[in-house]
Order: structure tokens, then sequence, then C-alpha cells
């Protein structure tokens, strides 16, 4: 029996967006981590074991790029998540022993919890994404953090303003860097795969700088209660402001995440994980440009599989 023969008929028609073909998929799930032609040559998935293991060499590479930046006199501009976050204490801790200052480094978040207009949280609320990178990172680096006049946070105001400020940083020479984790639905940022329809074609799609207010979808809201809310689905909020296309396929070097294992045997992140390496690029399903970008892609061994049935 295949998955498609269930859904037709059922709550789950139309659930999916529009563009998925669930059978190739499913083939994705079968294939490991084995490279795919379309690959860029200088991306690479990086195993780790353990989450301990994730978090103290993304947080590595995140630190390293801030060094090497700072020692070519090049100026850095990084997009960053709010998930994973367990990086952000090795990097700050690594920035510290280094003793680098980051007053070369602009700092960018990807997204932001919103209403329907766009208006964000206060960012004393423990929720609000700036809230959480003041307090794992920014606060952290001490006397070496970033200036404040330099972090950017995707308020409704500011998000706008994010295509200028790059741009202007690349053309002085600054190296652009995303990190990211993958969601559920493969989106990179809250760039969720149904918004695909909302444009002509890829290069109308690759333009898009930015949504306020997007709409997101339930699996991501979901997604969030388990990692964010302790399964509280009730405080997800189910907009968002994000960055687009138009931004992180401009990045230079992407760092990325994918620690989705909750123990156990039980993940949520296994197919997502896959499909991004393995599906090939496809602007109905957002995370299957990363590998087409140069960078690392840091993961729990587990989500490459066997994905199979199991249970707990």
């Amino acid at each position: 029996m295949d998955f498609m023969s269930t859904v037709k008929g059922s709550l789950l028609e139309g659930f999916y967006p529009e563009g998925w073909d669930m059978a190739r998929i499913d083939a994705c799930c079968e294939k490991g981590v084995a490279r795919e032609d379309f690959w860029n040559k200088d991306f690479n998935p990086i195993e780790c074991k353990d989450i301990n293991e994730f978090d103290v060499l993304m947080g590595h590479e995140i630190a390293l790029q801030i060094k090497k930046t700072r020692e070519e006199g090049r100026k850095l501009a990084m997009i960053l998540p709010v998930g994973p976050m367990g990086m952000y204490r090795w990097a700050s801790y690594f920035i510290n022993e280094w003793q680098i200052s980051c007053d070369h480094v602009y700092t960018f978040n990807m997204d932001e919890w919103s209403d329907a207009d766009g208006n964000t949280l206060p960012n004393t609320n423990p929720a609000s994404f700036e809230y959480s990178m003041k307090e794992a990172f920014f606060n952290k680096l001490g006397a070496y953090t970033v200036p404040e006049a330099q972090r950017n946070f995707a308020t409704k105001a500011n998000l706008p303003t994010y295509e200028g400020k790059i741009k202007a940083l690349k053309a002085e020479g600054a190296k652009l860097v995303l990190v990211y984790g993958i969601g559920r639905m493969c989106h990179i940022a809250f760039w969720e795969p149904q918004f695909a329809t909302d444009y002509k074609n890829d290069e109308e799609w690759k333009q898009a700088t930015h949504r306020i207010g997007a709409k997101l979808h339930p699996l991501t809201i979901e997604q969030n209660a388990i990692t964010s809310f302790k399964s509280r689905t009730t405080l997800v909020p189910c907009r968002a402001n994000t960055i687009g296309p138009g931004l992180f396929l401009q990045a230079d070097y992407a760092i990325g995440g994918a620690d989705g294992a909750l123990g156990r045997g039980m993940g949520w992140q296994g197919m997502s994980f896959l499909t991004t390496l393995h599906h090939g690029p496809d602007r109905h399903i957002t995370s299957t440009y990363i590998p087409t970008l140069p960078g690392r892609l840091f993961y729990l061994s587990e989500l490459a599989g066997p994905l199979t049935a199991e249970c707990n």
C-alpha cells in the first residue's frame, strides 16, 4: 500500500503542498548521505554521533567564520536562526577563548513570531527570538560581543531593510554566511513550501527577499510546539516575519544543523534532512536548494536512517 493511495478521501487530502511528489520524497529516505551530482563541490554533510558533539562542532564552525573574517580584515554578515540553539554556547565559548572582537560582525535574525500584520512579541518576552538571541549568544560574548547597532531583528519595520543593508555590506567586500536549521516542512527560516505557488516561476521565487506576517504550515506549528513550547500548541503563533530565498540564496557560505532526534528512537527531522540532500532543487521544497551552496551541514547520525517503522 502506497502513501498517496491512503491520502485520497482522507483529512490529509490537500494538506501537503502542491508540487510535492510523495513517492519521490519517499525514495530520498532510502539514500543515506551519498553525494549527488547537483551538490556544490564545497557542500559537505558532517556526521555527529550525539547532540553534544553536534553543538560543539557547529558552534566551532560559526566561531571560525568570525575568526577568519577578522583575520582577513573583512566584514562578516551573518543570517542567524533561533533553532538549533545549542551551538551558540560553544560559538561564544570559542570567541571568548580566542579573544576575538565581533565589531566587524553584522547579524540578521532570519525570522520572528508575528501576528497577521507583522507585529512581533515584545523583546522582553522569553518566547521572542530577539530575547532568545541575547540570552543564548550576544550576552555570552561579553566584551567581544556584536555591537547592538549591528544586530538586526525581523520586526515589521526592520525586516524590509535587510536587503539594502546586506547589499551594502557585500559591496564593501563583506562575506555573507547563512546559519540555518531545516524545518519539518523543509523550510529555511519560515519560508514555507506552500509559498511556491504565489510565484510565476523559479526565478521570481528566488528574488523574494521577505514576508511579513507569513502564514505557517500546520506541521511547522506542531514542530515548534514539540521543540520550543513543551507540546503546548496553544502558545505557538501561527504567523511569522521571515526572510526569503532572495536573501539566503546569496550566501557565500552556509552552516546548517539537523538535530531533530527526540530520543528512544523517535525523531521529526529524518525525512526533511534526507529530502534536502537528495531531491534536487525545487521551489516547492525550500531546503532542497541548500546543497547548491558551499558549506557544512551538521547532522545527528540517526537522521540518516534507516527510517523505518518502530514502536516506542
